[in-house]
């Protein structure tokens, strides 16, 4: 069901508008340089490079550009906060989880895991449910100096293994590479064993058996990388994880924008992420077609049951998460709320 069907419709018509009265006066051309959460290889990061780059050039008239950079390309992963107040950076579009060790807030903004059915969803609160203003609210207690543009989900993560998982049961013992906070935590009800990696390391380390499964990313860019040359068990659709990525940018880079380059800068955000979300979705599917017609890997789809009983570990986790900071709490309490509004949950939960 498509929840974000008209989300932010109203907001483009009015920056189309602001955009075109803008142009003018437009200030010097400006590079807003931005680190991801993505390898160099990753089959979104091309995607954004080669569709949408261009197009805010486009969409301001030459005053404002992006480039993408692949993870740890400035700095460390978990530090992009601190480069983006600084001004190191200009910004991120990185993982929320990340940061679940500064705060459990962190790691219920970043992903409920097993919470919600799909990445749309997902934008929609984000876009409109209020996610994006809780989140920001989490920077000024946290990291002053961070300007959030957007946040959003573009793809339920399938899951990569070595060994056969097909229920919760085959956990037990299992290195699992997760992000650090409610993820890992989840994982370890389950009976695995987490271990907190970078995106980067972490073909190395199933090829080593350092790790035997990982939460990583889409099916399309699991590909990409090549992680199923080493991990020939691929769930999919993925049992766990639909990752909310952040688009910040530093205040003092915002303050110097133009409105109509503001407001160009969260229209090809929204854009950009509703238009990757349909497109990873097709690779996806197209790729696991191909995968299981060539007969080389065993692609896993767990039965409703044991995705049951999955959520079941997940929510316990929610609320211990929940009580465990004051924003924690402020968090959870802004996904339930929209999980009922869209009736994802009972409203006596």
């Amino acid at each position: 069901m498509e929840f974000n069907k008209f989300a932010g419709f109203a907001k483009v018509l009015a920056v189309a508008t602001a955009v075109s009265i803008g142009l003018g006066a437009a200030a010097e051309a400006r590079t807003l340089k931005v680190q991801t959460s993505s390898t160099a290889s990753h089959f979104t990061l091309a995607f954004l490079n080669e569709k949408w780059v261009p197009k805010l050039k486009e969409m301001t008239g030459g005053s404002l550009e992006i480039e993408l950079l692949p993870i740890t390309a400035v700095v460390p992963h978990r530090e992009t906060p601190e480069a983006v107040s600084m001004g190191i950076l200009d910004g991120d579009l990185t993982s929320i989880n990340y940061f679940a060790g500064r705060d459990p807030a962190f790691a219920l903004m970043g992903d409920l895991i097993a919470g919600y059915d799909s990445a749309d969803q997902i934008q929609t609160y984000c876009a409109d449910g209020g996610g994006k203003e809780m989140l920001q609210k989490l920077y000024d207690k946290f990291q002053p100096g961070v300007k959030v543009v957007g946040c959003g989900a573009y793809a339920r993560e399938a899951f990569v293994a070595k060994v056969p998982i097909r229920g919760v049961a085959d956990f037990k013992g299992v290195k699992v590479r997760s992000p650090e906070g409610l993820a890992a935590e989840i994982f370890k009800r389950a009976g695995a064993a987490p271990v907190s990696l970078p995106g980067s390391e972490v073909y190395t380390a199933l090829e080593k058996g350092v790790i035997d499964a990982a939460d990583n990313s889409a099916y399309a860019n699991n590909d990409a990388n090549g992680l199923h040359k080493v991990a020939k068990y691929p769930i999919f659709p993925g049992i766990h994880s639909t990752p909310i990525l952040q688009f910040t940018v530093s205040q003092s880079a915002w303050d110097k924008m133009t409105p109509a380059e503001q407001a160009s800068l969260e229209t090809w955000y929204l854009a950009a992420y509703n238009d990757m979300r349909r497109i990873v979705d097709m690779e996806d599917r197209a790729l696991v077609a191909r995968d299981k017609a060539a007969g080389d890997l065993t692609i896993i789809d767990w039965p409703q049951e044991e995705r049951d009983k999955f959520r079941e570990i997940a929510v316990g986790a929610w609320k211990d998460f929940a009580a465990s900071s004051e924003m924690a709490q402020q968090v959870y309490d802004s996904h339930i709320a929209f999980m009922k509004q869209l009736g994802l949950l009972g409203q006596d939960f």
